[in-house]
């Protein structure tokens, strides 16, 4: 980022919008304000009461779209039940969509188009894979959840990437069959230690997006200490999957940032 503000003199933009008072909601919102002005990027909180109106903030998404100095819009999920979240996020340019929620940037991921912008789990998921130089080509991936944050979109770029896919739900007969002929098991059902030893074959790689609370403790979909004990890779809950989500999400503002802004490249 200072690489930019040298060069440009001027530094990313993003508008943050929380709407309700969930305490866990505001600590996450204020960690993003702090990680924002630790790397430089101008970030403005908009907080909402829960009875805020879906109008009101469409409204406020139509003027900070046309904002030329607002680089990108992050909306925190979920929203009251009154809203209609896929209009909501639909609204959101698709310039400043650093999220990657918006149809269309999910349209181009699935395509595998270059300029798709990709959540920034399912992007933390594969850049971990690449920095532990895990090939998918022909591997046999099993993702359990189908949510359009996590799910759908890390088998599109598993899809992306050769591997064969296999989705699993609430709905899912024969589960522990299907998760045991897996390569690479990706958990996101948000299930407290769901994932038991004997669900996971010997060797497997297995990564762990869940975070659930029990007690004072913050654990993962995975069974972390007898699971461990049997794969080659695993991710820890906390400081695994979640660390990289926020890597990737400043990641894709200096992607929305440049594109906003017309720059080509940073050198």
């Amino acid at each position: 980022m200072d690489r930019i503000k040298a060069k440009y003199n001027i530094f990313p933009e993003v508008a943050l919008i929380l709407v309700g008072e969930d305490p866990a909601s505001k600590v996450y919102i204020n960690s993003q304000i702090k990680s924002c002005k630790d790397l430089g990027i101008e970030a403005k909180a908009y907080l909402f009461e829960n009875d805020v109106t879906e109008k009101t903030l469409l409204e406020l998404i139509d003027r900070l779209n046309n904002a030329p100095l607002v680089d990108g819009i992050m909306l925190n999920l979920p929203l009251p039940k009154h809203m209609n979240v896929t209009k909501i996020l639909n609204k959101i340019n698709l310039v400043k969509d650093v999220d990657g929620f918006k149809a269309e940037n999910l349209g181009l991921l699935f395509q595998n188009d270059s300029h798709f912008i990709a959540p920034s789990t399912p992007a933390g998921i594969m850049e971990m894979m690449k920095r532990y130089k895990i090939d998918l080509s022909g591997k046999d991936v099993v993702v359990i959840g189908r949510s359009n944050i996590v799910g759908k979109p890390v088998a599109a770029l598993v899809l992306n990437s050769h591997g064969t896919v296999t989705i699993c739900n609430s709905y899912t007969k024969n589960l522990q069959e299907k998760t045991k002929s897996a390569d690479i098991l990706i958990s996101a059902v948000g299930k407290p230690q769901f994932i038991k030893a004997d669900m996971v074959k010997e060797g497997a790689v297995v990564i762990d997006v869940g975070i659930n609370k029990v007690g004072d403790r913050i654990v993962g979909d995975v069974d972390f200490e007898n699971v461990e004990k049997k794969v080659s890779y695993i991710t820890p809950v906390p400081g695994g999957i979640g660390a990289l989500t926020v890597a990737m999400l400043f990641s894709n503002i200096l992607k929305a940032f440049k594109r906003n802004r017309g720059i080509l490249e940073v050198e």
